[in-house]
């Protein structure tokens, strides 16, 4: 087995949420052909009883702690220096030490970068195969919340879409390829990027069919009486905190005086007060963690993602879809996969869209929305494509950008400062 490092912004398990959830597949099928060697970092106390999982199918892991509010207030040097706030929020002398000792003593051949912020760590090691998996444009995301936001913060978030966007463009013409989750993902930075174009590819999420599997009876988390429209997602995540706020002010009083009316559930963890909030809303509840969410989605009347800010492909519309549920989504929310519909899910804009979706969804017609969503998640969206695409770009050969000519282009990536991740 050839060694591989993988270095990741986040520990990529358990796998709960939409990054993790790529970051995870990614690294167990690779760590089914290569001796891996994992760095990360985790912010949350919770997951460092994680490693040991990790450690099972690694040969090595370096999981360093990451203090939120320590590594945002050391992020806001990259203000001054010129970086983006991203990169300096996830340097660590740390790692960047234990990436050189890695690569000298397991002479290491392929490294996996995921997420644009920890591209710096690769930098320096020109004579290897690097891929860089991107999943969204991040530098895009950062260009929406700057104009959803008022001053100071507008400014802000418009400098850090400006300064990750040159970050991405330097690594995209460094590494031998640079993957993006969705073709809408892949032609938008082809537009902003078009230097790299030949290098930079689509490879899609999947979902794992087995596990979200809509034929196994699961235990109803409802009440009896419950017509239940379900949101899932981690609910510290900004978009998704609008996203539900803003069904639950706007689309649910639409639907009170139906018979029956149907109840508003928020499924996923860290919800914001904001969110925990709306639970004292008519018909709005609030889960919180939960162990499993597929009883959720199994016993949901129909699901919704009313997102406004949604790159790439959303893994809760997926799995949704893969549990055979009826869907209805904003077209932001189904950008990732609109190419690939055909009336499987319903597209809503405004409120009354939503209240509409949310009726179709309750008559008899779900069944055969459901039906509709499973067959083409079988048929288009399986992990098994995107590792055969994977494997191929880590065995061929590529051509690599000169780091030289990144770095004229790109100018310093910042590796020697002070470190935040440690």
């Amino acid at each position: 087995m050839k060694d591989l490092l993988f270095l990741s912004h986040r520990i990529p398990y358990p796998p709960e949420k939409g990054d993790k959830i790529r970051s995870w597949n990614m690294l167990r099928h690779l760590a089914a052909g290569h001796r891996v060697h994992l760095g990360c970092f985790h912010d949350d106390p919770a997951d460092a009883r994680h490693i040991d999982a990790l450690k099972s199918v690694c040969a090595s892991v370096l999981c360093l702690p990451l203090n939120r509010m320590r590594a945002k207030a050391l992020s806001l040097t990259g203000l001054f220096s010129g970086l983006s706030l991203s990169q300096v929020y996830f340097r660590s002398r740390r790692l960047q030490q234990w990436v050189g000792t890695t690569m000298r003593e397991k002479r290491v051949e392929r490294i996996f970068v995921f997420g644009s912020a920890m591209a710096p760590y690769a930098m320096p090691y020109r004579n290897v195969r690097r891929v860089m998996d991107m999943v969204d444009v991040d530098s895009e995301k950062w260009r929406a919340y700057a104009a959803s936001h008022a001053p100071p913060l507008a400014w802000l978030y418009a400098l850090e879409g400006r300064r990750l966007l040159d970050l991405e463009r330097v690594a995209a013409r460094e590494f031998d390829w640079t993957l993006l989750v969705s073709a809408a993902e892949t032609e938008l930075f082809h537009r902003l990027a078009p230097e790299s174009e030949s290098r930079v590819i689509e490879v899609r999420n999947g979902v794992d069919t087995d596990y979200f599997d809509p034929s196994p009876p699961h235990p109803n988390p409802f009440p009896a009486s419950a017509l239940p429209i379900v949101f899932t997602g981690a609910m510290d995540y900004w978009p998704n905190v609008e996203a539900v706020e803003w069904f639950a002010r706007e689309v649910m009083p639409l639907t009170e005086n139906w018979a029956p009316a149907p109840d508003f559930w928020i499924v996923g963890a860290n919800p914001t007060p904001a969110v925990r909030k709306l639970g004292q809303l008519p018909r709005v509840r609030v889960t919180g963690w939960v162990q499993d969410i597929r009883p959720y989605l199994a016993h949901a009347a129909a699901v919704v993602a009313p997102l406004h800010i949604a790159p790439g492909i959303q893994n809760k519309v997926l799995e949704a879809m893969a549990m055979a549920k009826p869907v209805i989504a904003t077209a932001e929310a189904a950008s990732g996969i609109l190419e690939a519909l055909n009336g499987e899910i319903m597209i809503a804009g405004s409120a009354a869209e939503f209240a509409d979706g949310v009726k179709v969804a309750l008559t008899e017609e779900r069944r055969q929305l459901g039906r509709r969503a499973r067959a083409l998640i079988e048929a288009r969206f399986r992990w098994r494509e995107s590792w055969r695409a994977l494997d191929r770009l880590l065995e061929e050969s590529g051509s690599a950008g000169s780091a030289a000519r990144a770095l004229e282009s790109g100018g310093s990536l910042g590796l020697a400062q002070p470190a935040a991740g440690e």
